[in-house]
């Protein structure tokens, strides 16, 4: 997926290598499976006519069917089609990565964690945890990639995730509405319940401009925080 990811699960040093093995797991099928960085993954193999979508795994599927839904709740801000017509979930897939990762920890005992990949958070927190206010976010300034713009605080139910996108980062790589030019937005944060709501809404934004800010942040229990 051409991302760093890190684990934070608050426990000792004998554990910690368990908790790992548990995300790495779950991010190497998902690299398997829809990596456009793999050449032999399947997705690759779907652009290149070599594997057709229907006989791609439940996986591959799943996820295309999961961003088609998403292309049309967000009026085609948010699409799995590059502008030559390759399928990319990378929109949905990291998202969904996490997600699993997250659900593999809490099925091996660990609690108080936090995942984080190439600008996606998600956390689980203890009651205690809870009680000082959630687990807090730094967003990085996009002007000063050494300073911090903003925090937010992540406190389940309501907030659990936060996605930044953007190119600040990684430079252009979100495909605008057709039409209408660059992006306004350099950087786009956004905290919702769960992370693939945040990192496709995130995603939308930036790619759809004010319009879908004002359209997506008042249809959809999130926080935005817009550059």
């Amino acid at each position: 997926m051409g991302t760093v990811v890190s684990v934070r699960a608050g426990i000792s040093a004998a554990h910690a290598d368990a908790a790992a093995d548990a995300v790495a797991a779950v991010f190497a099928r998902w690299e398997a499976r829809c990596s456009l960085f793999d050449p032999v993954s399947e997705l690759s193999r779907v652009g290149r006519g070599e594997l057709a979508l229907v006989d791609a795994s439940a996986d591959v599927r799943d996820a295309y069917a999961l961003a088609l839904h998403w292309r049309d709740a967000t009026d085609g801000a948010f699409t799995p089609h590059r502008g030559d017509g390759v399928i990319d979930l990378n929109g949905v897939v990291k998202a969904l990565a996490v997600e699993e990762a997250g659900e593999a920890l809490d099925r091996a005992g660990f609690a108080g964690w936090a995942i984080g990949a190439g600008g996606d958070v998600l956390v689980a927190m203890t009651a205690g945890g809870r009680e000082r206010g959630g687990l807090p976010i730094g967003i990085v300034d996009p002007g000063d990639r050494t300073a911090l713009l903003a925090r937010i605080d992540l406190e389940p139910p309501r907030r659990r995730a936060v996605a930044t996108s953007g190119s600040a980062e990684r430079g252009d790589h979100i495909w605008t509405l057709p039409g209408a030019g660059p992006s306004p937005f350099l950087q786009v944060s956004v905290a919702a319940a769960d992370l693939i709501t945040a990192d496709v809404l995130a995603t939308a934004i930036v790619a759809g401009g004010r319009a879908a800010l004002d359209d997506l942040a008042d249809r959809h229990d999130v926080d935005v925080l817009a550059v």
